[in-house]
């Protein structure tokens, strides 16, 4: 059963930083896609950031320049930086790990097989 484990998440202000990290127990896929999603209150599940096993990273529009993606495959960690932050960032954040979809590199909530159980991060004004 694969594991995964976030931390980072927090209360800052708006215009500051936050790390996540995502701590994955192990790859079982040989394509993967891994992502960050987040969920607020009400609102459904939605792809925030993805990398797939070749490197390539997507972005959601909202977060393009503020948000970088990234992954330690040394170490089965999954990284999520948030800079510039707005107070509409605030939700519960997940990680997700799944197999890359075939013929795409967007990494959707339905794509997902192994979900972390989130961290929160909340802005404030």
């Amino acid at each position: 059963q694969v594991q995964l484990v976030e931390s980072g998440g927090g209360s800052v202000q708006a215009g500051g930083s936050l790390r996540l990290s995502c701590t994955v127990s192990e790859y079982t896929y040989r394509d993967y896609c891994m992502g960050w999603f987040r969920q607020a209150p009400g609102k459904e599940r939605e792809g925030v950031a993805g990398i797939i096993s070749d490197g390539t990273t997507t972005y959601r529009d909202s977060v393009k320049g503020r948000f970088t993606i990234s992954v330690d495959n040394a170490k089965n960690t999954l990284f999520l930086q948030m800079n510039s932050l707005k107070l509409e960032d605030t939700a519960m954040y997940y990680c997700g790990i799944g197999p890359r979809p075939y013929g795409g590199i967007w990494c959707q909530p339905y794509g997902m097989d192994y979900w972390g159980k989130g961290t929160l991060v909340t802005i404030s004004s």
